[in-house]
């Protein structure tokens, strides 16, 4: 029995599968038309260094593009990356994600910089 009471309308709540795994509500609630995307950190959402995506301590995230090809609806996805290339103090990355028939499911590109421990 959920002791929880009901969210109100404009809320959505585990909606689709993606959202119920990574726990984000959204919230069409403003009378602007804007809609917000919430999201509790919690220990399952940090990457290795502990924090939420774009924290890392070697690298920060300047920008990142994804082009979502196709769909995929079940079976294996591999996503392979690699470095396109960069200099002293930019990273640059490529990759893509194909399901088991070889079919590009999206590709993504993305500029890093690098940051020294303990500093900018």
């Amino acid at each position: 029995m959920n002791s929880q009471p009901p969210d109100p309308p404009g809320i959505i709540r585990d909606e689709t599968g993606a959202q119920t795994l990574l726990g984000y509500v959204v919230d069409i609630t403003a009378q602007d038309g804007t809609a917000r995307c919430i999201l509790d950190i919690e220990a399952q959402h940090g990457n290795r260094h502990g924090s939420l995506h774009g924290g890392d301590t070697r690298f920060m995230t300047i920008s990142m593009n994804t082009q979502f090809m196709a769909p995929a609806r079940s079976g294996r996805v591999v996503a392979t990356g690699s470095i396109s290339g960069g200099g002293r103090s930019l990273l640059f990355a490529e990759g893509e994600v194909v399901d088991e028939n070889g079919t590009v499911i999206a590709t993504a590109t993305g500029v890093y910089k690098r940051v020294r421990e303990g500093g900018s």
